[in-house]
């Protein structure tokens, strides 16, 4: 019989980040991982400044800097006259240590979590191996079946078990939790473009006709996101590449010269956006954050944010209990209560950008319903310094800033 304290369900940063805090507070983690490495392509690369501040507290600060990565201190949106781009929000301005967005691929992140974690004694991280389902007994959730890539099945019984698999996780399947979903109007195109020296910088918007994209400096390239009406990818695609690649290009045309680069559907990765949540993140001996727990939008970027607050409340909350071995429906109820208002508050933001913003931009209407509306909040976000550091501050830190358990910090 496998048995762990508690047993944390997928290894992406909100999981990693949960075993690594609590492992080095002493309590006794195994991590399961379904693929063999954390080389996935197209996934949330942004570590923003709370993220940042965290791995300072964890005394990762250094190793962390010493990875490849790019800075992004500006948001630009195309609003000016002549659609030039406007600077909506200025990272660079907020005061503190970390005033940047830092662009590292996910799976060094990952890899350099794994490898601190390694460190500990009580840290375990098992790749290849995919939880199947939950051991229930007596309605309390006692741990997972698992299996692995060369089809071995086993059972791994854990005092709590912490899913942070995303948004395909084995816990929405649990009626009692109660998936809400929300209206979302687009999905999004992942490619890449060149980038070239004398380009924008930062994080950057483009705007056409019924077309919006979003493009973020990785330094090298553009990694770019094309928004498409809900569920017209097969559509489009039958369209053809030069279609979309000139619509694209009517919207940022200092893209145009190199717009070739792209030249097979198959380097254009569709990613199925959702928005929803769960009306209850936990069950007895079960818990749901990240993801797992609220699907964000790719709206403002801060999904991964989100899933690491959550990961950083729940450890400060359960490291007591694990370590006693007392863990009890009470104590993940106060994980959900301490991030359930920052969830709802940002999908509310994201909802009303969905509505105002994106649908209209979509279905060929202004903005907001109203062009005079639309350019009169523009004027005000670009011309008060402090409203301009509004949604700085919200994509840097999010809603609500969190602290990691004193026995974690290093």
């Amino acid at each position: 019989m496998e048995r762990t304290t508690c047993c944390v369900v997928g290894g992406g940063p909100a999981g990693m980040v949960l075993g690594l805090l609590l492992a080095r507070a002493g309590v006794d983690v195994t991590v399961l991982e379904k693929h063999g490495d954390f080389l996935r392509d197209f996934r949330g690369d942004t570590v923003h400044p709370s993220t940042l501040a965290l791995l300072d507290d964890l005394g990762l600060a250094e190793r962390f800097a010493r990875l490849p990565q790019r800075r992004v201190t500006t948001v630009q949106l195309p609003i000016g006259p002549d659609r030039s781009l406007i600077t909506v929000g200025n990272i660079g301005a907020l005061r503190g240590k970390y005033n940047y967005i830092a662009m590292v691929p996910q799976w060094d992140l990952l890899d350099l979590l794994a490898d601190e974690g390694a460190r500990e004694p009580s840290f375990n991280v098992r790749m290849n191996t995919e939880a199947t389902s939950f051991l229930m007994e007596g309605g309390r959730v006692n741990g997972v079946a698992y299996r692995t890539s060369d089809g071995r099945t086993g059972e791994l019984r854990a005092a709590l078990t912490v899913a942070c698999d995303g948004r395909g996780s084995i816990a929405r399947a649990l009626p009692e939790l109660g998936l809400e979903s929300f209206n979302c109007p687009m999905d999004a195109w992942w490619f890449r473009l060149p980038r070239h020296e004398d380009d924008p910088s930062g994080l950057v918007g483009g705007v056409g006709d019924r077309f919006f994209s979003a493009l973020i400096d990785r330094g090298d390239y553009w990694q770019i996101a094309a928004l498409i009406p809900k569920g017209t990818d097969v559509q489009r695609r039958a369209e053809g590449l030069d279609r979309f690649m000139a619509r694209f290009t009517s919207a940022v045309p200092w893209l145009a010269d190199r717009a070739h680069a792209v030249t097979s559907w198959d380097e254009v990765k569709l990613l199925d956006v959702r928005l929803d949540r769960l009306r209850r993140w936990h069950r007895p001996g079960l818990l749901c954050i990240g993801d797992a727990a609220h699907a964000m939008s790719p709206v403002f970027g801060i999904g991964i944010n989100l899933a690491v607050e959550d990961a950083v409340a729940a450890a400060r909350y359960l490291v007591g209990p694990l370590g006693e071995g007392r863990v009890g429906l009470r104590d993940v109820r106060r994980v959900q209560r301490r991030r359930w208002p920052t969830t709802a508050g940002t999908q509310a933001l994201q909802r009303i950008a969905h509505a105002r913003v994106i649908e209209p931009l979509l279905t060929g209407q202004p903005a907001f319903g109203n062009p005079r509306l639309a350019k009169r909040l523009t004027e005000a976000v670009t011309t008060s310094r402090r409203l301009n550091r509004l949604p700085a501050y919200f994509l840097a830190y999010g809603a609500l800033r969190e602290r990691p358990p004193k026995e974690s910090v290093r």
